[in-house]
């Protein structure tokens, strides 16, 4: 039995600096849903069916005890990336830019994908990526 067989659904948490200003940014940029807000201190968010879950940074907790929560300390340096599979890269790249997301650099072609990479307003990194011919 694998983890798979006990889990329904994964959440995705995204540590930010500024509740309110985030969930802006989901909601007009990446056009998510609001699914609640809890205490002030977290947004839970719905994208296609996926869950961001928006939090503060915090002190360790009894369950977590030598963990610490914090926003990007570095915006240009990660260990991790959301990607979001899209039928036309530049398509999507065009309306993210109308909705105010920021490209690193307009979409790049590498032949076999076509990917721009664009931040929140923490520094979490984002990618759209297009696969290209016969492997889409």
């Amino acid at each position: 039995m694998s983890l798979a067989d006990h889990a329904s659904a994964i959440t995705h948490m995204i540590v930010v600096s500024d509740i309110e200003r985030s969930k802006r940014w989901y909601l007009d940029v990446l056009g998510c849903s609001l699914f609640g807000e809890y205490g002030g201190t977290s947004v839970v968010l719905d994208w296609n069916g996926s869950w961001l879950l928006l939090v503060t940074g915090g002190a360790p907790t009894v369950d977590k005890p030598d963990v610490r929560l914090a926003a990007p300390a570095e915006p240009n340096v990660t260990a991790r990336s959301t990607i979001f599979r899209v039928d036309d890269c530049r398509a999507a790249h065009a309306e993210l830019a109308e909705r105010g997301a920021e490209f690193l650099t307009d979409p790049v072609d590498h032949g076999y994908e076509i990917r721009a990479f664009f931040n929140d307003p923490d520094g979490h990194l984002f990618e759209i990526s297009e696969l290209v011919g016969s492997r889409s």
